[in-house]
């Protein structure tokens, strides 16, 4: 049986039926952002384990990985064969990495230190060569490499934390009440939106699928309890075009033609 949904597209009111998990994509498990890999493969970071969860689309089984050497995972990407996981240890930000071998498990490679560079611990975006850029204190965002640190874009801050991710091999950044911003793996601009929602909506996670469209989840207060909603872009302009109903559970899965739904059936992970 098909459980009827409501969704708004572009304005108006559509009715849909549910879909089965291979049509819809899960982009929020829980409040955070499911990192895609291709259309086989998702991974998203689990509290309180403290680790890195996997799933295979495919097989439909399930592995882990980080345990013993993640404290309070977030954020994870993959990026050129490595998982990159933000992470809070003994108080400092820092960003734990993990080369996928071939045919085994994730092993643990280094940790990159993000002490003084940063107030946001769980903020990041990986470039193509292997670049890691961050928000500095100092209203720009800074790129962090093994041996150096450069400037990568002068930026301004709102009144609660930017949001930064990776996507389309650069780097899109979340500034509250004041834009979003796509930059190319060179720190100059792609496009920018002015921010869209009010200040009833507080943006707390954007996640990127496999087709490369942006959804941001948001917490609203359109209601005593707070509920949650996400709104979708189009990853070459940032023009807002689809948004989800509100739902009471921070995850949210999106189809194959862009609706949003949320989901609280638990099937995922």
């Amino acid at each position: 049986m098909k459980t009827k949904v409501l969704l708004f597209l572009g304005g108006m009111t559509a009715t849909l039926g549910c879909e089965s998990r291979g049509t819809n994509d899960i982009v929020f498990f829980d409040g955070r952002a499911v990192e895609a890999i291709g259309d086989s493969v998702i991974a998203v970071t689990k509290s309180p384990e403290a680790v890195v969860e996997v799933l295979d689309l495919r097989t439909d089984e399930t592995t882990t990985f980080g345990g013993g050497q993640l404290q309070g995972p977030f954020h994870v990407q993959f990026a050129a064969n490595r998982w990159f996981v933000s992470d809070v240890v003994d108080g400092a930000p820092s960003i734990s990495v993990f080369d996928q071998a071939r045919g085994g498990p994730p092993v643990f490679a280094g940790r990159i230190d993000l002490s003084g560079l940063t107030t946001l611990p769980h903020q990041f975006a990986v470039l193509p060569d292997g670049r890691i850029v961050v928000e500095a204190p100092d209203n720009m965002l800074i790129a962090v490499a093994d041996d150096s640190v450069s400037t990568f874009a002068l930026t301004e801050r709102g009144p609660r934390p930017s949001v930064i991710v990776g996507t389309r091999g650069g780097v899109l950044h979340a500034v509250p009440d004041h834009h979003l911003t796509l930059y190319n793996a060179f720190g100059h601009i792609r496009w920018r939106t002015e921010w869209p929602w009010n200040e009833n909506a507080f943006v707390t996670d954007i996640a990127v699928d496999e087709r490369s469209r942006i959804h941001v989840l948001a917490g609203i207060q359109e209601t005593a309890e707070g509920l949650f909603r996400v709104y979708s872009l189009v990853g070459e302009t940032g023009e807002v075009v689809w948004w989800s109903e509100p739902g009471t559970y921070a995850t949210f899965v999106v189809s194959t033609f862009g609706n949003v739904t949320a989901d609280s059936t638990g099937r995922w992970f």
